[in-house]
């Protein structure tokens, strides 16, 4: 399986750029969104103590089947919406959004869309 190692360096030094910046934290933890060319995960994190609070992706059971029948983009938003609802569920109501070094395009802007409809602040 080849890879574009260029692409792969390119965003790995954009996510360093990033990161140098944001850290989440008890109050208000980091939103992470991984894309590959079949899924997208996110994660709510506490960077201070290490612990992911919260998980959603397009894995899911709940999101399985959309993953089949809707476009790429549509299923993101949705991830987004759960990811949003178990953040919520838990108290957590603002995050630091860490787009992982992707372009805010596509599929990551319509998870981070789809997180403020389900009631998260960024």
């Amino acid at each position: 399986m080849a890879v574009n190692n260029k692409k792969v360096a390119a965003r790995l030094r954009r996510k360093r750029s990033i990161r140098k910046r944001i850290s989440g934290t008890a109050e208000r933890p980091r939103l992470s969104v991984f894309r590959s060319n079949r899924h997208i995960y996110a994660q709510v994190i506490d960077d201070v103590s290490g612990n992911t609070l919260a998980t959603a992706s397009t894995l899911n059971a709940e999101l399985l089947e959309a993953n089949k029948s809707e476009k790429k983009s549509d299923v993101a938003a949705l991830v987004g919406k759960l990811l949003a609802e178990r953040c919520l569920s838990k108290n957590i109501e603002a995050v630091v959004f860490d787009r992982n070094g992707f372009i805010y395009h596509g599929r990551v802007k319509a998870l981070a869309d789809g997180a403020r409809e389900g009631g998260l602040r960024f």
